[in-house]
């Protein structure tokens, strides 16, 4: 039975890795990047996890014209790969992994030979060994997927792609990558949503990378092209309807302390603040009313919003939830963006606004009042949908479809069991 990635979206919990540069020739290349500390990974040192904000593996951003040539370079290769018969099949019948000896090591080496991934040097055997354990996580790092090794559901699903498949999904992006690159202006803001990651660009540089939080299957993140003009600190949280009814309501019939206990008030269209108590929870008359969660620790946007203007009525902020971060499926919002370490991307957005320093901005914070900023000079702010390109000569980047965007059922299959 084939099983759809979007299964088990809400479920996967594992550290997600990412990009790795160079072509692979030898375990040693791979292994030296694996083992250290700063090596070149969006979830590591490309996310600003300290107030030193100016440290980025790699400055080149993803909408740049130098991606657009490298991922040029990667539909030749592909288009090569296809028209000599692409790859085979993986038999995904067990977990393999390092010191295993068994006979579908034998076409997982061919696989990984043909994508790049193992050089040919290494040869053909059954033995799963240091060279095709870093093939393996080579592959799982282009792929956005853990980097453990294993050869489990998500790696097969993903090995097991076809290279036809994967050849129309690189087309397609890069008519994306060439309508929008090099447009987006000197200093903006970008989110792509694939790849749940956020870029802060100034100057064709990156000087910040953070992760993100992005829609999930049915509440998805729109493609948005504004300028930030504001940022609130200590924002009130407005439950857009949507999710009134969809999850404060379904709440309430549960435990009738749900409002109260989540400092949400109630309001009339009058403005007049309603008891929560005098609501009849069995219907959706509920609805008409306006809930407003009070600025504070309990806030669903946490310390900061940041507003532009939208037709969709999204925007990014902060979170009180930092454990989602670390999940490998970071699709878990109703539409809107939520930003691993929003105050270092905040300090960056308020740089040209007087009075609003790195120092008066966390003091604000502190002050737990509900404090609105005009920006000064607007930040261009993009939502993109990018699942692959190329960030140098033979390093192909995919992520899941997962808005099926693309075009293929296969580049949303998660496993098959």
């Amino acid at each position: 039975m084939r099983t759809s990635r979007r299964f088990f979206l809400t479920g996967a919990s594992v550290l997600a890795a990412a990009m790795v540069a160079g072509q692979a020739s030898a375990q040693d290349v791979v292994g030296d990047i694996l083992k250290s500390s700063t090596r070149g990974n969006w979830d590591d040192q490309f996310d600003a996890r300290t107030n030193d904000t100016n440290k980025v593996a790699s400055t080149l951003p993803i909408f740049s014209q130098q991606t657009v040539a490298f991922t040029e370079q990667a539909v030749a290769q592909y288009q090569n790969i296809v028209t000599q018969g692409g790859w085979e099949q993986v038999p995904a019948t067990k977990k393999l992994q390092l010191g295993d000896d068994d006979p579908d090591v034998v076409p997982l080496r061919k696989r990984l030979m043909v994508s790049g991934d193992l050089p040919q040097s290494a040869g053909i055997s059954t033995a799963f060994d240091s060279y095709v354990d870093a093939a393996v996580k080579r592959f799982q790092l282009r792929h956005g997927l853990p980097a453990d090794g294993a050869m489990g559901k998500y790696t097969y699903a993903a090995m097991n792609v076809s290279a036809q498949i994967r050849l129309g999904q690189l087309q397609t992006n890069l008519q994306r990558l060439k309508e929008k690159a090099g447009t987006l202006g000197s200093r903006y803001v970008l989110v792509d949503i694939p790849g749940a990651q956020i870029e802060a660009v100034e100057n064709d540089r990156v000087v910040l990378r953070h992760t993100a939080i992005v829609g999930k299957i049915d509440r998805q993140t729109p493609i948005v092209n504004s300028k930030i003009n504001e940022i609130i600190v200590n924002p009130y949280w407005n439950a857009p309807v949507s999710i009134v009814r969809k999850d404060i309501i379904p709440l309430m019939r549960k435990d009738p302390n749900y409002l109260k206990d989540s400092h949400i008030r109630l309001f009339a269209p009058d403005g007049s603040e309603v008891d929560p108590m005098t609501i009849d929870w069995s219907t959706d008359d509920a609805a008409k009313y306006r809930f407003r969660q009070d600025p504070g620790n309990n806030n669903a946007m946490a310390s900061v919003k940041i507003n532009f203007p939208s037709p969709d009525g999204v925007y990014m902020h902060d979170t009180p939830q930092q454990s989602l971060f670390g999940k490998l499926m970071r699709f878990d919002s109703s539409g809107c963006v939520r930003v691993q370490n929003v105050r270092d991307l905040v300090t960056w957005i308020l740089r040209d606004t007087p009075g609003w320093d790195r120092q008066h901005f966390e003091a604000a914070i502190k002050t737990g009042e509900n404090t609105p900023i005009q920006v000064v000079n607007p930040v261009p702010v993009h939502f993109l949908y990018l699942s692959a390109w190329s960030t140098a000569p033979g390093v192909v980047q995919f992520r899941d479809d997962i808005y099926g965007l693309d075009g293929a059922q296969e580049l949303q299959i998660s496993s098959a069991q």
